[in-house]
Parts: C-alpha cells; structure tokens; sequence
C-alpha cells in the first residue's frame, strides 16, 4: 500500500468539510486588521497607510469586506498630530475613500505630549482617542482582529 493514499474516510471528511465551507466563502467574509504605528518616521507611517490600501484592495477583489484600525501610540502618535503629522493630508484622503479604516491615538501618549508642549495638542479629524494604544492593540486581537506592523 502506498503511503499516499488517501483512505476513503478521510476523502469523504474532506468533501463534507468543503461543503460546510462553501457557503460561508461565497457570501464573503468580514476581516479585521489592526496595523500599530510607534515610530515617528514618515516611511513607517506611508508603510502603514500603504497595507491598508492594499488590504482593502485585496479583499475587495476576492468580495469580501475589511475592517482596518490603525492604532498609534508614543512616537507614532506624530501620525495622528495635527501639528507635526506628515501624512495627514493622505489620511483624509484614505478616510473618504475607505469608509472602513478608522485611525485610534494612544489618550497616554496624547497627554504626555501635551504635557511636555504645555498646551494641549491637537489631533487631525479622523482620529479617535482611545484610553492606550497597547491596551487598544491588546483588545482587537483578543477580538480576533489580524495583527501588522508594518
């Protein structure tokens, strides 16, 4: 006996399990990813905002949907600052043509900050500020949102 053959329990296993899949595949499924920014380095930011754009492109071929947060904390929260964001203009643009990404600032982070300046720091519009952006990242993979960092 081969060692390759496929006994006909496990063939009739596998084509139960591909019948039970099917309809899930062909409805589309929703994804969810979280992409974390902490440096303050345009290149990492434009790579962040790059995943996301691919992502969606990708799911959106394959008719599925997408989810995306991008959470920024410590220097990366720059990303997010109205004042110092070298990539804000992009990121407006990506919240207009992408109704599904959201952008979350680390409030600890935000606070240091605007401690150090003396004044309170502004964020661009489409951020939200979350409590930490660690703990944020924690929650949305214990939620079962994908993990990148670019």
């Amino acid at each position: 006996m081969s060692p390759y053959r496929l006994s006909p329990l496990l063939v009739v296993l596998a084509l139960a399990l591909g019948t039970i899949t099917a309809p899930l595949q062909a409805e589309g499924i929703n994804h969810k990813v979280a992409i974390h920014v902490d440096e303050n380095d345009p290149a990492r930011m434009n790579m962040a905002l790059n995943n996301a754009e691919n992502i969606n492109a990708y799911y959106e071929q394959q008719d599925d949907t997408v989810e995306i947060e991008v959470v920024t904390y410590g220097p990366g929260l720059h990303m997010l600052r109205a004042d110092t964001s070298p990539v804000k203009a992009r990121i407006a643009a990506m919240s207009l043509e992408l109704p599904s990404i959201s952008f979350a600032a680390c409030g600890n982070t935000k606070a240091k900050m605007s401690e150090q300046a003396g004044k309170e720091i502004d964020l661009v519009s489409e951020a939200k500020t979350v409590p930490s952006g660690v703990v944020r990242l924690i929650e949305l993979q214990e939620d079962g949102w994908a993990y990148v960092r670019p």
